[in-house]
């Protein structure tokens, strides 16, 4: 077995039972679920085969039970993933007759693709949807995101919008673009077309997470907004000030900052000492305090 998909001796991290893989591209796998000696990516879950999620969340690893986890895993132990050559490969093309079975985290490598919707249906390199838009880039077109070359025709890694038909952009690229934006934010670089764009994309197999954004707009102008993350705000902060505004000194009380959210969320002490700098330097952490937070996120009094 390649050191890639089981873990090294010395490390305490645990592979997934599933792709037999420590770490994978959480975009396309999702997180790690770990539970009374079960351990799976949420995806590989999900696209495995005859594996089936049971009503009630609570119960196993999100409602698949241990039992079933299992007999899929001893299943795969038989096949091996046509991109790897590894056996435990428990997705198999969904096309019927064909027995191409590959380990999630390869389906890029292999050109295979994933649709991330309610079936969750998987196909190899020979059966996956391709784009039905009957265009071309022209000469020396580059990706919207990263500014490279796509090359001289659509492929698996080259995608273009179905709607403008002018965007061009790397499979990759555009996974990354969706995982940040997510669907409600989800659109074209280009056109900024959303539903024939989202349609398109999951059907090619791009993952688009729902993540449900919460907007606050600025509470003097309202010409400008922030979501709650991005800020780094509590749940409770029902105001926001944009930097503008609050610059103009106004005596509005600014919202204040969860630093205790901010140390949880970046999980880097190198990451928290920089923004807490850029707080400093934007005076977010000075408005807080003018509402009585310090630098924990608690209340001075």
């Amino acid at each position: 077995m390649s050191a890639r998909k089981r873990k090294a001796p010395d490390s305490m991290e645990q592979a997934c039972m599933l792709c037999r893989r420590a770490e994978a591209d959480p975009d396309i796998c999702g997180h790690k679920l770990e539970k009374r000696g079960l351990c799976a990516h949420v995806f590989c879950l999900y696209f495995a085969n005859e594996l089936f999620q049971q009503r009630v969340a609570e119960v196993g690893l999100i409602g698949f039970l241990p039992g079933d986890i299992r007999r899929t895993v001893k299943r795969a132990a038989q096949k091996h993933c046509f991109v790897c050559g590894e056996s435990g490969a428990a997705i198999t093309c969904h096309e019927t007759g064909c027995d191409r079975s590959f380990h999630l985290p390869c389906a890029v490598e292999g050109g295979c693709v994933t649709q991330f919707l309610h079936q969750y249906r998987s196909f190899c390199w020979e059966h996956r949807p391709e784009q039905a838009v009957d265009t071309a880039p022209e000469e020396n077109t580059t990706c919207l995101i990263c500014l490279d070359p796509v090359g001289d025709r659509k492929s698996y890694h080259a995608m273009v919008c179905p709607a403008c038909k002018h965007a061009w952009f790397h499979r990759g690229c555009i996974q990354g673009q969706a995982a940040c934006a997510g669907i409600s934010c989800f659109q074209c670089p280009l056109c900024r077309d959303k539903e024939l764009f989202l349609l398109e994309m999951l059907t090619m197999g791009i993952r688009i997470p729902f993540r449900p954004w919460q907007l606050l707009l600025c509470c003097s102008c309202a010409a400008e907004g922030t979501h709650r993350r991005c800020s780094y705000l509590r749940n409770s902060t029902a105001s926001w000030e944009c930097d503008s505004c609050a610059g103009l000194g106004t005596d509005l009380d600014a919202p204040t900052l969860d630093f205790a959210f901010l140390f949880s969320y970046s999980g880097c002490a190198r990451d928290t000492v920089w923004f807490l700098s850029w707080c400093r330097r934007r005076r977010i952490i000075q408005r807080s305090r003018r509402c009585g937070v310090n630098e924990k996120g608690f209340s001075d009094d």
